[in-house]
């Protein structure tokens, strides 16, 4: 029992980030920025973060479950200040609007996926390998906050 409720306070942590960040969601400004043609349809955001957020729970949770192993402290630490990062992300850009903040936001974010992943994979290499496709969204996201920034500076 106590191993299913660690399954649902991590899904609960790593869905409150996400609910953090939806409090800042595109709007009128948004939608006035002059986007690259490789900008994927608004629709799609939604269901891509929802099964990220999912694995990454997931992933977590494996970590917490394997209390014996070393470094287990530490992993959940760098998962915590990705997640911190990932929800500080949606303020930075579509509340400042600012997406000169959001992109140094999210290269540091990029760099705490792949600590934490390397973290994880000392643990148990299930759990990091359900990040990788989380570090591949967030490698095009990073791409994507440059051309819009590029796009639209000045």
């Amino acid at each position: 029992m106590k191993t299913w409720l660690g399954l649902v306070g991590w899904l609960a942590v790593t869905f409150l980030a996400a609910a953090i960040g939806a409090q800042f969601m595109p709007g009128a400004w948004y939608a006035g920025l002059t986007k690259p043609s490789w900008n994927p349809p608004n629709w799609i955001f939604g269901p891509v973060w929802t099964a990220l957020y999912v694995m990454m729970a997931v992933s977590a949770w494996m970590i917490w479950k394997s209390t014996g192993a070393t470094g287990v402290r530490h992993a959940l630490t760098l998962f915590l200040v990705q997640l911190a990062l990932n929800a500080a992300w949606s303020w930075l850009f579509f509340g400042l609007e600012r997406p000169d903040l959001a992109l140094m936001d999210i290269v540091v974010l990029w760099l705490a996926i792949g600590a934490t992943i390397w973290a994880f994979w000392g643990i148990d290499r299930r759990a990091g390998m359900l990040l990788l496709p989380y570090l591949a969204w967030v490698s095009f996201a990073t791409c994507l906050n440059f051309a819009i920034w590029k796009l639209n500076r000045g």
